[in-house]
């Protein structure tokens, strides 16, 4: 028995090296396209000023130099800045898990009244520019003494965030198998047993991805923070970096605002590094099904 070859055209021998030469310019091309001001700014912040200052620019620097980093620590208390953001951003965090998950949950899984109405509730604070609420937030920091207080930006950012943290979780609780807890239920399971030793833990992926974004949203706001704490011990990284200044009323501190930038990004990079499992277990779950 003889096995008949088709003959390839060498249209196709040569479309596939192309089309992979093409993907693979257009994925760089994106790459430096997102990661270039990235890389701008860490530059900036080892530059020297004379570099800085340089016309043309300087794009590679001639020298490196840590002095912007120094001066950075020295003319502000940047440590207390990252703290108090830390804080802020981390409790924020966990009221938005607590608080949105046991909702979202019984969203997911109740037959309630008026279902469609309270999400759609949801979805349009999600959608709500928070700015537009600032002067009545503002009266009511004013009349309830919270002023430079942490729980006047805690508050606010768990208001913000906890809309989108039920909106995830819920979309995530549906994709859940019912089976799993009626199995659960006839083992003798209760149901904070079931919450807890079932479903918890397969909802991890879903509780990173979303504690992830909260923490991003209030470890960059600026206008709450720059508004309701006063004082310079607890102030944020975002308020911070935009209140340094030069030597003089004109000089704009190109290098310390550079560096500034780079120790505020570090920590959310490191942070999505050490959750980038469960990030993508998190953003892909539920998109191929059997």
């Amino acid at each position: 028995m003889t096995t008949v070859h088709e003959p390839v055209s060498s249209n196709q021998a040569k479309g596939l090296p192309i089309r992979n030469i093409i993907l693979g310019v257009g994925v760089v091309l994106v790459v430096a396209f997102c990661l270039g001001p990235v890389l701008w700014q860490l530059l900036t912040s080892i530059k020297t000023n004379r570099d800085i200052a340089a016309i043309p620019n300087v794009y590679v620097p001639r020298e490196y130099t840590f002095q912007h980093y120094t001066e950075l620590f020295r003319r502000r208390p940047f440590l207390s800045y990252m703290f108090n953001s830390a804080l802020v951003s981390l409790i924020s965090t966990i009221l938005c898990l607590g608080l949105g998950s046991p909702a979202a949950y019984a969203l997911a899984r109740l037959r309630l009244k008026g279902e469609r109405i309270l999400l759609a509730i949801v979805l349009v604070v999600t959608l709500f520019p928070y700015v537009l609420v600032f002067l009545g937030l503002l009266e009511i920091v004013q009349r309830l003494g919270l002023a430079n207080n942490y729980l006047a930006l805690i508050i606010p950012y768990t208001a913000i965030n906890l809309p989108l943290t039920i909106l995830v979780m819920r979309s995530f609780f549906q994709q859940l198998p019912k089976d799993l807890e009626d199995a659960a239920k006839v083992d003798g399971y209760n149901t904070w047993q079931m919450l807890t030793q079932i479903v918890l833990p397969m909802t991890l992926p879903a509780l990173a991805t979303t504690g992830i974004l909260t923490f991003i949203s209030a470890w960059n706001e600026f206008i709450f923070a720059l508004t309701f704490m006063t004082r310079e011990e607890l102030k944020t990284i975002p308020v911070g970096a935009a209140q340094l200044g030069g030597a003089s009323t004109f000089e704009i501190p190109y290098g310390p605002l550079a560096a500034a930038t780079v120790v505020g990004t570090l920590p959310l990079v490191l942070l999505v590094l050490f959750f980038q499992r469960q990030i993508v277990q998190g953003l892909t779950s539920g998109a191929v099904k059997g």
